[in-house]
Order: C-alpha cells, then structure tokens, then sequence
C-alpha cells in the first residue's frame, strides 16, 4: 500500500507544478489586462492585440516559476540531498537533477517565445506581424528587454544541455549557479535600469530575484522529494528551513529597498503600482507566517518520526500556491507603469543613478558615502560570520590567532570603504578614483582577506559529519578545495594570467569602453578585482590548505614575475593620447571633471605607484611564512630525535669515527 500510494504521489509531481505555473500566468494576465489602458497612455503605443496582452505576462510568469523550479532542483541535488560515499547522486539527488533538467528545457522555451511577443509589446505591431525569425532576431538587439530574454534563453539552453550527463555531485553547485545565471538579465532591464537610483534599485532587485528562486525553488523542490516519499525527508527539510530564513530576510528588506526607489508612502495608497506592491507585501509576509509554521510543525514533525510528511506536504502546497500568486503579482507589476518622477533628473543621475555635491574632496571622499548593496553588505556579512566562527572556536577552547582576526576585519574594512565610501561614489565618473578602488579591490583587500585564513577557520569550527551523517558545509568544502577546479586556478601560471590579464584585456582590448556606462559591468568588474586578486594571493601568500603545494622560491618568483607587468601597465596608461570611456565621461556634463586626459594619466600613475605597497606587505608575509616553516621543520626533527634518542645523530658521529680510523691506517 506504501508503494502505491508513493506511486501515485510521485506522479502527480509535473502537475502540481504545472498548476503553480498556470495560476502565476493566470494572475499576470489578469493584471496585465487591468493595466493595458495606463501602460499604452504612457508609452504612446497602440494595442498590441490579445495575443500579446495575454500571453506576454502568462509566458513569462509560467517561464519564471519553471526557472525558479529548475534553481531549486539543483539546489536540492547539490545541498539539500546526500550522495553516495563514491559522490554519484543518490536516488533522490538524480530525481532532482532530472527535475532541474526540465524546468531549465521549459524555461529555454519560454524566454525564446518571449522575444517575439516583448518585440510586439515594444512597436504595438501584433504578434502575427513579429514572426519573421530574422526580423526578430534583428529587432532584439534594438530592445534592451527583448535582448535579454534572448541572453537568457542562450544560458537556460546551456544550462539544460550542461545538466544533461550529469551523474556526480561535484557538478551540481556549477549547475546551480549556472541556472541562478539566467535570471540575470531579467534583473538588469525594466523599470528598475531606468531613471534615478537605479544603481540602488538594480543592485536591490538581483538579490531579490535570487533569493526569491532559492526559496521558490527550494520549497517546490522539497515538495517535490515529498510527494515522491524520497529519502532523508528530515534532514533536507531542516536544511531548507535554514535556508528559507535567510531568503525571508533578504527578499523583504531587498524588496523594501526596490519599492522605497519609486514610489512614496502616498502613492501605495493612490496609484495601481502602489496597490501591486501591497499586495506582494502582504503575500510575502503570508509566506513568512507559513515558513515559520511549517519550522514548527511540519520539519518538528519529521524530527520526530521521519516518515511523518502529511503536515509538511500540507503546508507546502499551501506555500507553492500562495508562491503562484506571487509570481503573478511580481510579473503583473514589472507591466504596469510606476508613477511618473516628481522632477526631471540630471544627464549625471540617468547615467549612474544619483548626482554629485561637487568635485571630490577629502572630505567627501571619507564622509559621503552611499552604500553598494551587493559589496557593502557582502562585506558586512563576511565580518559577522567570520566572527562568529571565531567565537564558536573560543567557547570550546580553542584558540585563533587575533593577527588573522585583525587582518579579516581589515580586508572587509577595505571592502566596504572601497565600493560605498566617496571613493565608490565617484567611481563610476572619475577614471582617477575608479583605478584607486581597483587597486583597493585587487591588491589591498584580497592580501588582508588573504592573511585571515577563512577556509582555515571554516574547516575547524564547523562541525564533521560522523560515519552515518551526510555530509555538510564542511565536507563540501573540502570537496571543493580538492577539486580539479581547484588544482586548475592555483596553478601558478594560471593563477598569475588571471590576475595580470586582467588589467591589459579590460582596459587595452576595449571591454572598459563598452562596460563602462552599465552598471552591471561595473559589478562584475569589482567581483573580477575581488577573486582574481584572492586566488593570486592565496597561492603566494595563503595560509589556507590549497590543492598544490608550492616552494617559497616559487612564490618570490610570481611576485616578482608580475610586477614589471603592473608597472608597464600604469606606464602606458600615462602615456595614451585617447581617452577612455570619453564618451560616457562627457555624456555626464560634470562642470568640474573637463580635463579627461590628465585624470587618466593621474590614474595611470596610482596604477604604477600601488605594486609598491603590496611588494612590501607580501614579501614581508613570505618572509614571516619562512621563518615560521623552518621553525616547524627544526621542532619537527627535535621530536623525531627525541623519540629515537638521536639515533640520526648517533650514525653521524660514527660515520665519522669510522672515517677517522680509515684515515689513521
């Protein structure tokens, strides 16, 4: 009877999912139909006709779910499920995969039938007059948002073939990123690319997306594993609950911060878009209510009796449904016009999002601060759990080096001044104050962030699972510190490329003129910084454990290597003619930033000057390294002596006996 009745269960899995897609569709169409009259008189356009008016909203709300489905699959199949000792996917793990496969495929299909219908929406031309491939495909590089549904089209069709021969779970993580990936250019169009703090309002609504997909897709994921009574229900349940929390959080106060950018506490009450957001509100904080009941009776339940499902898979399906119309309502909203700005913003204020109180000073530079949401809070978190570790450490009575604490904390310090001090606030208009954060971002923060020995840490104060546990936090490390992954970037000569390559691709092969008006590409710019600085430091002067072990002379060598490469970099820099990004600095109309070239030079000389501080902090680092490993290898061969009573020494001494003898015959 359990076997049938799990059959069964089993089989109503892509239906329940199917209705969760139907109901977001439906809820979009709804509102999108509502909202037509005010979306067609503030654009211009005439009616696209019902295809488009319909169909536009229900694909891509259907689209979205499938997205988040595939995200929280292979979320489940990377830390939700154990695999097996020899790291194949378990049953369930395989389920999920299969699962994440499908949804990505329908999410492939429903990002490419959007490019077609947002072409219609956009010109007012019905579908029927949007069907011509080539004229599509040509029409889609003119609108931003049909661009994007065609980028991600192109990465949920990677994603789908990648996941395809997928049988180990050390690929899953990859998958997983891959599909939080594609929710990416959703997150860069739209009402929040546009106008006013759109820096703030971008940076807002990614966190927003992928913590909505993580928590979406891990709670249908889960229902899912349950309606097919797969195994370790309790422990993926607790897993997730965890998790859920966290997204709670970031969902509302990222959602707060988005809705904070375009609207004032009247027009919630005045305007459809403020309705809209009311209601997300409220279902959002429906869906807090239902996650801390399920903590406390459905996971409870399962702590208890691990085959006690009936209440988790009640309140879930409570959730997925109440997740549907929220989705609806998300995508309802993305459709309808916000209301219109109160002032007309400067040329500076559409370029980057907010406008400047004069020139940079000193003062401005230390106090004029505007918080970066995605490296500011990164920054902040890092701190808080690196802390928290270190006390965890301190409670059981062990000890952790307070130079490793100090040089952490610093690292973060730098981070956060790097990226929401003044320095970041003129980052983006200055080409001088952009070529300080990137010296801060891939030289000064990586070395202190190095010298802290995070994974050190991570690998002591978190918890081992015993013969019978499934792994966790720490065996993925580990799994990922051993990886091949791994052994590939701290190869010396990779490690190097990456880093200096960097510097010569971005700003002398054309990427910095084409990234340097989007502010997506400033994101990645700074996170290229950031991890291309770690991984060099980590090989030259890391504490962590690494997959290669690498002689001190070998590590004086690439320090050495690369520094005549930074050097020539800031020289050539100060010697261009052109102007980089000139078009975008000039766009900006800033009265007080005219001489264009002189602050290029003046950038290209920080470029030259910084390599000095690092050489020393580094060199000093090594030389420290050195002394600290001799004095090992020497304590190492007391012991040794001590325990067979100098028995090295002993052959030593006859040796030469024995030589002395020879000699006197």
């Amino acid at each position: 009877m359990t076997t049938v009745a799990s059959g069964v269960r089993s089989s109503a899995v892509w239906p329940t999912l199917a209705g969760v897609a139907a109901l977001a569709g439906a809820v979009a169409a709804g509102i999108g139909a509502l909202s037509l009259a005010d979306a067609l008189t503030a654009t211009g356009l005439p009616d696209p006709g019902a295809v488009t008016t319909y169909g536009l909203p229900f694909v891509r709300a259907a689209g979205e779910i499938a997205a988040v489905v595939a995200v929280g699959s292979f979320l489940f199949a990377a830390f939700l499920s154990p695999p097996q000792r020899n790291g194949v996917l378990d049953a369930s793990g395989y389920r999920a995969l299969r699962l994440g496969s499908g949804a990505s495929a329908v999410w492939t299909v429903c990002a490419a039938m959007l490019v077609p219908l947002t072409v219609s929406d956009v010109s007012g031309q019905p579908l029927r007059d949007n069907l011509n491939p080539l004229a599509i495909w040509s029409a889609a590089g003119l609108v931003d948002i049909a661009s994007a549904w065609r980028w991600t089209a192109f990465l949920a069709a990677a994603v789908t073939l990648a996941s395809l021969s997928v049988l180990r779970w050390s690929w899953t993580p990859l998958l997983l990123v891959g599909a939080l990936a594609t929710l990416v250019p959703l997150g860069l169009t739209g009402h929040s690319s546009t106008g006013g703090a759109h820096d703030l309002a971008t940076n807002s609504l990614l966190i927003h997306l992928g913590g909505g997909a993580l928590w979406a897709g891990g709670l249908l994921a889960l229902l899912a594993h349950a309606l097919r009574g797969g195994s370790h229900a309790d422990l993926t349940a607790r897993r997730f609950s965890a998790l859920a929390l966290w997204c709670f959080i970031a969902m509302a106060v990222s959602g707060v911060i988005n809705a904070a950018v375009r609207v004032t506490p009247a027009d919630l009450l005045r305007t459809e878009y403020g309705w809209l957001i009311v209601a997300k509100v409220v279902a959002l904080s429906l869906l807090g209510v239902l996650g801390w009941q399920q903590r406390r009776v459905g996971v409870a339940a399962l702590q208890t009796d691990p085959d006690a499902r009936r209440p988790l898979l009640r309140l879930a399906l409570v959730e997925a449904v109440v997740f549907g119309a929220t989705f609806g309502i998300a995508v309802g909203l993305s459709r309808t016009p916000p209301p219109p700005l109160q002032r007309e913003p400067s040329p500076t204020e559409v370029a980057i999002g907010y406008d400047f109180a004069g020139p940079p000073t000193l003062a401005r530079v230390l106090f004029d601060w505007r918080f970066d949401l995605i490296f500011g809070t990164a920054a902040i978190v890092m701190a808080v759990v690196y802390l928290l570790a270190v006390r965890r450490l301190r409670r059981r009575g062990d000890a952790w080096p307070v130079g490793r604490t100090l040089g952490w904390l610093l690292g973060c310090a730098a981070l956060l001044f790097a990226t929401s001090s003044g320095l970041g606030r003129y980052m983006p208009a200055m080409f001088s104050m952009h070529m300080i954060a990137h010296m801060l971002l891939s030289m000064l923060v990586p070395i202190l962030l190095v010298l802290g020995a995070p994974m050190t840490l991570a690998l002591r104060a978190l918890p081992a699972a015993g013969r019978d546990d499934a792994p966790g936090p720490r065996e993925w490390l580990l799994a990922a510190l051993h990886s091949q992954v791994s052994r590939l970037l701290t190869n010396p000569i990779v490690a190097t490329v990456v880093f200096v390559a960097g510097f010569y691709g971005l700003y002398f092969g054309g990427l910095f003129d084409a990234a340097v008006d989007d502010h997506a590409a400033h994101v990645l710019m700074n996170l290229h910084f950031l991890l291309s600085g770690y991984l060099f430091y980590w090989v030259v002067i890391g504490i962590d454990p690494a997959p290669r072990q690498i002689p001190q002379l070998g590590k004086v060598a690439m320090v050495f290597a690369s520094l005549p490469l930074h050097a020539f970099f800031g020289v050539v820099l100060m010697g261009m003619k052109t102007v980089l990004g000139e078009t975008f600095y000039r766009s900006l109309q800033l009265s007080w930033h005219t001489d264009l070239l002189g602050d290029q030079r003046t950038g290209g000389g920080i470029a030259w000057a910084a390599g000095e501080v690092p050489l020393v902090v580094v060199m000093l680092a090594l030389l420290i390294q050195w002394r600290r490993s001799d004095q090992r290898t020497a304590k190492r061969l007391d012991r040794a002596a001590d325990r067979d009573d100098d028995a090295d020494l002993a052959a030593y001494n006859a040796m030469l006996a024995a030589l002395a003898r020879r000699n006197e015959r």
